[in-house]
C-alpha cells in the first residue's frame, strides 16, 4: 500500500520512490477507499446462494462468484503524492525512478460491471476524500503533531 508508506515516509522526512514507464509515462493505479470495498465483500456476502451440493453435479449457477472491486478512476501515483503532501502540508522528498522490466502493471482500472449488476455496488469515496479521512486518521493513531511524533503515557 503505496499512500501508506508514502505518508509515513513524508512524515520522516525520508525519501519515496515513485517509479515510471521507460517512456516517462506515470503509473496510475484504481485506489479504492476501504469503506467501499467493505460495502461490495458485505454486499457479496448478503446476496450469496446456498450451496448446490458436492459430488461434480452442476445445480445451478456456482454460489461463490467472484466479484472485481474498485472505484474506477485510475489515478497516477504523483497525482497521489501531491494529495497527500497537500493533506500532510508537507513535501515529499521523492526519487523518481524508471520502473524495471520486470516490475509493477504500469496501470490498473477495475472492472466493476458484474458487482454492479449483481450487488448493486457503486464505489462512493473519491481519492481526495479517501486520502483527507487517512491522512486524518493516521496522524491521530500514530500521534503526529505538526509531523512530530507525540509520546503517549
Amino acid at each position: 500500500m503505496a499512500y501508506f508508506s508514502f505518508t509515513r515516509n513524508i512524515l520522516q522526512g525520508k525519501p519515496i520512490t515513485v517509479y515510471r514507464r521507460k517512456n516517462r509515462v506515470d503509473l496510475a493505479r484504481d485506489f479504492t477507499y476501504i469503506d467501499d470495498i467493505v460495502k461490495g465483500c458485505v454486499a457479496s456476502l448478503d446476496t450469496s446462494g446456498k450451496s448446490t451440493g458436492s459430488g461434480g453435479k452442476k445445480r445451478g449457477a456456482a454460489p461463490y462468484r467472484i466479484f472485481n472491486l474498485g472505484n474506477t478512476s485510475p489515478v497516477t501515483v504523483p497525482t497521489l503524492v501531491s494529495i497527500l503532501e497537500k493533506n500532510l502540508k508537507k513535501k515529499a522528498k521523492k526519487y523518481v525512478l524508471e520502473m524495471p522490466g520486470n516490475g509493477d502493471v504500469p496501470f490498473t482500472h477495475a472492472n466493476i460491471s458484474l458487482a454492479r449488476r449483481k450487488l448493486g455496488y457503486k464505489p462512493t469515496t473519491d481519492l481526495p476524500t479517501g486520502l483527507r479521512k487517512f491522512v486524518k486518521w493516521y496522524l491521530s493513531y500514530y500521534g503526529y503533531d505538526q509531523g512530530k511524533p507525540v509520546n503517549f503515557k
